[in-house]
């Protein structure tokens, strides 16, 4: 008996160490932390998660207009960028019904816009993991710090869901951060003789039961924000431009004859726009004209743009404009928007200029001069900030980011010259075609295409400088 034991004991350490290693396999590796519940964002730190990338999002959606019930199952396909013993997804309101992961129920747990997912075990870094959220309720809208609404908007027959800067956690789950971009596809029942119409390209169309299912693709990487649902009833128009591109063009009813013109501009400014940017970065194009009173502002959601009521046509110049700055090009970070509205505004002067209006230098002396609006107000409000440091969250669509961006542009033409500055913003929106770059990218970038030209003055002054730059 005593050599027995004895010989257990000896034993266990070998066993142990056996069951461990068989522990660690399973359940990848013990050495996991949680991944962030924001990154960090210096106007939205509570946004986005660490830990992990988003590489597709398939989205199931229910909705009852009636009742303004939503019900969802969204499966998120990600890879872990570090050992996981847990992680977030952002998601505010709505109730949670169960989450699994690879297929079996998970612990979960929520605080605010934190939806926590607890694995039994790690995930390894560099892994590929699947988690499925069921969730339903009646999707809020969200208030930004300036003031606008976003988030799931209702409109007298349906709801339009916006995402700019933080609304798309008010209908489904994920990675709500600009610098986390995925595939989509959606899946989208409503009462039939409604119409649901997202980004990408309709894949489906299935009607039983007096509900109907739109499914929808995106194959390209999309942010977030930048994702979009409208629901309600539309005229919807499909066309195909020279090229082959796609044209899915939704217009509620009541703005239809105001919209008829401009949208019909949609393949002319296609055409100017891949001219001067570059090939299109996307597989379809067009746009969603939805009631007037449902946001106040447009928005470039990808491949479709929304439009609160009639566009003129330099809106639609601005939002399609974006397709290149904005979505395909992504920010890092909200610091960065100057370079999605410097650029979709410095769209608009080119527009003007090679369309018989004023020219971008006109455009730019106006401004500089303070008289360009009829508002004094307006005016000054050009020098608040720099365009690369906004003042806060509640500032980062103010002018500066927009006209002053524009101008730091023209700036940058100026110094360049027209064939080498129309090279630099085709390259750019090239080099970092479905990524993400900042402010800081992009200056180095120029300063690479043009290595004998000085930019010290134009970064110094008129991208960080605070106040009025003084006159050259």
């Amino acid at each position: 008996m005593i050599a027995g034991v004895s010989r257990s004991v000896r034993l266990v350490p070998a066993v142990s160490a056996v069951l461990a290693l068989a522990l660690t396999a399973c359940t990848g590796g013990v050495h996991g932390t949680p991944g962030g519940s924001g990154v960090r964002d210096p106007y939205f730190p509570r946004t986005g998660n660490g830990g992990y990338d988003v590489t597709h999002y398939d989205l199931t959606l229910d909705y009852d207009p009636g009742r303004r019930h939503l019900t969802g199952t969204a499966v998120i396909t990600a890879r872990a960028t570090k050992d996981l013993s847990a992680f977030d997804l952002d998601l505010n309101g709505l109730d949670v019904a169960g989450v699994t992961l690879w297929g079996r129920g998970v612990r979960w747990n929520r605080a605010g816009q934190e939806l926590t997912v607890r694995p039994p075990g790690d995930i390894d870094k560099g892994e590929t993991f699947r988690t499925t959220v069921r969730y339903s309720g009646t999707p809020g809208t969200i208030t930004d710090p300036d003031g606008s609404k976003e988030g799931w908007l209702p409109t007298a027959d349906g709801a339009v869901a916006l995402g700019e800067p933080t609304g798309s956690m008010a209908w489904f789950p994920g990675n709500h951060h600009p610098s986390d971009k995925a595939t989509y596809d959606m899946a989208v029942t409503v009462p039939k003789g409604l119409q649901a119409v997202s980004n990408g390209e309709l894949t489906g169309e299935r009607t039983a039961k007096g509900r109907t299912t739109f499914r929808w693709h995106t194959a390209e990487p999309m942010a977030s924000y930048v994702a979009t649902v409208a629901i309600g009833h539309y005229d919807i128009t499909r066309s195909t431009m020279r090229n082959g591109l796609p044209v899915y063009v939704a217009v509620t009813p009541d703005e239809a004859q105001a919209s008829r013109t401009t949208l019909a501009k949609i393949p002319e400014i296609m055409e100017w726009e891949e001219h001067t940017f570059g090939p299109y970065p996307f597989s379809s194009t067009g746009a969603i004209v939805d009631h007037a009173h449902v946001s106040g502002y447009a928005l470039e959601t990808q491949s479709r743009p929304v439009f609160p009521g009639a566009p003129d046509t330099q809106s639609l110049v601005h939002e399609l404009a974006h397709q290149w700055y904005g979505d395909s090009v992504t920010p890092k970070s909200w610091r960065d928007m100057w370079l999605n509205e410097g650029f979709a505004t410095y769209a608009e002067w080119l527009w003007q200029e090679d369309h018989g209006g004023d020219t971008a230098q006109e455009i730019f002396d106006a401004l500089y001069k303070g008289d360009y609006y009829d508002d004094s107000d307006d005016d000054e409000a050009i020098w608040a900030f720099p365009p690369a440091k906004p003042s806060s969250a509640a500032h980062i669509s103010d002018s500066p980011v927009y006209e002053r961006g524009a101008m730091v542009l023209h700036k940058i033409r100026q110094t360049v010259g027209d064939d080498a500055f129309f090279a630099i913003i085709k390259g750019w929106a090239a080099t970092h075609r479905h990524g993400n770059a900042d402010t800081a990218d992009f200056t180095a970038y120029v300063e690479k295409k043009a290595p004998h030209k000085d930019f010290r003055t134009i970064w110094r002054d008129w991208l960080y400088g605070d106040g009025k730059p003084g006159h050259e």
